[in-house]
């Protein structure tokens, strides 16, 4: 049986495909199923894959009849998985070696483990390291995982049990963002989360990917953590754990804020009013009862009673930072 299936959503990344998928065919794991989905590439990138299918089986290339965004790719290469585990790595990134030895060596050793989490560095266009911005415990409950993804303290870069992505499929309901929600639930329902800091992932950060261009897709973050806060009701979570996420749905709010006064005029005219209108109605579905008071009375952070208030609140306030060079 193969051991790890590794799941590749692939648009428009020719220039650093390559090394992803060198990535994962230097593995010292050698049992593994490599399964890339193109969504609707218009570069060289759908070329690619063909070309190092033909080199290596372990390579299957699959193509979207039409472009559906990250979570139906990888949904779509679940339906193909035949691995004991499933990983997925980003097809702008990369793994160290032995990344995927490692994480089965710990599911070797522990039998009640469900998930495993690799250390992630984030490197930059100049080469440049650092770690995630917080420590990883060793092991942690399935259930404290859970809480501890609610605002990313740690993070969703792991590999699980194939039977977990066949019960909680990725969120479907964006083409950006909403894929992470199946971390939670996968958290959620594991029995234990173990840490591998031995075994890397490198996610690249760079100005033209899906996460930091100027993008409409940037507003999808808001209908995402809106599913999210729509699943934490269907599981019955206790309500300091909701109230906890809608605090970070502020945050989030706040932040998409600030990329529409950035960035808004980097997009078409019918984009900014449809990414205005997602922030209003995002806005709206706040319940403001439950901020906490010593954010939500900070200036730029105020609820405010009325849409138009709020408006001028954050473009006095990212207006502001901007001129002190604090916008990023």
């Amino acid at each position: 049986m193969i051991d790890v299936s590794i799941l590749v959503a692939v648009y428009n990344v020719e220039s650093y495909l390559a090394q992803c998928l060198d990535s994962l065919l230097n593995q010292t794991l050698g049992n593994i199923q490599i399964i890339c989905v193109d969504d609707c590439s218009t570069d060289g990138s759908m070329q690619l894959l063909k070309e190092y299918a033909r080199r290596d089986q372990r390579i299957e290339v699959y193509q979207m009849a039409e472009n559906g965004g990250q979570a139906k790719a990888r949904n779509e290469a679940v339906r193909h998985a035949r691995g004991r585990y499933i990983a997925f790595l980003d097809s702008d990134d990369w793994l160290a070696a032995d990344a995927l030895e490692r994480c089965v060596e710990v599911f070797d050793q522990h039998p009640a483990t469900d998930c495993v989490l690799m250390r992630v560095l984030y490197t930059d266009e100049q080469g440049h390291t650092k770690d995630y911005a917080k420590p990883i415990p060793p092991l942690l409950k399935g259930y404290d995982a859970f809480v501890a993804s609610l605002d990313w303290s740690i993070h969703g870069w792991y590999v699980a049990r194939r039977d977990f992505y066949e019960q909680w499929p990725y969120d479907e309901t964006c083409k950006s963002y909403s894929d992470d929600n199946i971390t939670r639930q996968h958290y959620y329902h594991a029995r234990e989360v173990r840490y591998a800091p031995q075994s890397c992932y490198f996610y690249r950060c760079y100005s033209q990917s899906v996460t930091h261009a100027p993008s409409p897709r940037r507003f999808d973050y808001l209908r995402a953590t809106e599913s999210m806060k729509k699943q934490l009701k269907q599981l019955a979570v206790p309500k300091e754990i909701k109230d906890s996420y809608e605090n970070q749905r502020w945050l989030v709010l706040i932040g998409v804020y600030m990329f529409y006064h950035v960035h808004g005029r980097q997009l078409s005219a019918d984009d900014r009013r449809w990414g205005l209108s997602e922030l209003r109605r995002s806005w709206e579905s706040i319940d403001a009862t439950v901020l906490d008071r010593k954010t939500a009375s900070k200036f730029g952070y105020r609820h405010c009673r009325r849409w138009w208030l709020f408006r001028l609140q954050e473009w006095a306030y990212f207006t502001l930072r901007g001129l002190l060079g604090k916008n990023e």
